[in-house]
């Protein structure tokens, strides 16, 4: 109530967007679904990088898709700089309220392999630090970092990232300003 509804900037390998899981509403693979059914997202504001998961669904993009979301998959994002992308977000994004939604697994698993659903040929750490440095000078209201496992990483390289991709995200927030 205090933004109305707000951009989202989805890294993921997975969209989120069910209606159930395991027969729950409320699931880790279900909340920009329920956003979208409370009016908490801005549809034609938000975008979601990385995808690529496994899905039961033939065709998993269809509901983000006619929702309005721009959908990026992560073979669109391969071996390439993710500046330009990101340009078009900052002006598709404009000075509105946006949130920015990051899950661990939006990564490759030679990366950051200590999450519960990693995903092959996922997007690299620089990559990463792109998307978010990409969302300085938006008006980012709130950020999170998901699905970080250690105990599945025992060299403790997504724990490290994580951390990194965390230090990050304030550094983007409005307000703050460069040493």
């Amino acid at each position: 109530s205090r933004h109305g509804p707000v951009g989202l900037v989805h890294v993921d390998a997975h969209t989120n967007t069910g209606d159930t899981a395991l027969g729950e509403k409320i699931y880790h693979g279900t909340p920009f679904q329920c956003c979208v059914e409370e009016g908490l997202l801005d549809p034609g504001r938000v975008v979601q990088i990385g995808l690529r998961g496994s899905s039961y669904d033939p065709n998993p993009y269809k509901y983000c898709r006619e929702q309005g979301f721009q959908v990026v998959l992560a073979e669109e994002c391969r071996l390439k700089s993710l500046e330009p992308l990101m340009r078009e977000v900052r002006a598709q994004m404009g000075h509105k309220p946006m949130y920015v939604s990051f899950d661990v697994d939006g990564l490759d698993p030679a990366y950051a392999p200590g999450t519960g659903t990693p995903e092959t040929a996922g997007l690299t750490p620089a990559q990463a630090l792109e998307i978010i440095r990409g969302c300085k000078g938006l008006n980012i209201v709130g950020c999170d970092l998901v699905e970080v496992t250690p105990m599945y990483d025992v060299s403790g390289n997504t724990a490290l990232l994580g951390a990194n991709l965390l230090f990050e995200m304030p550094c983007v927030l409005p307000g703050v300003k460069p040493l």
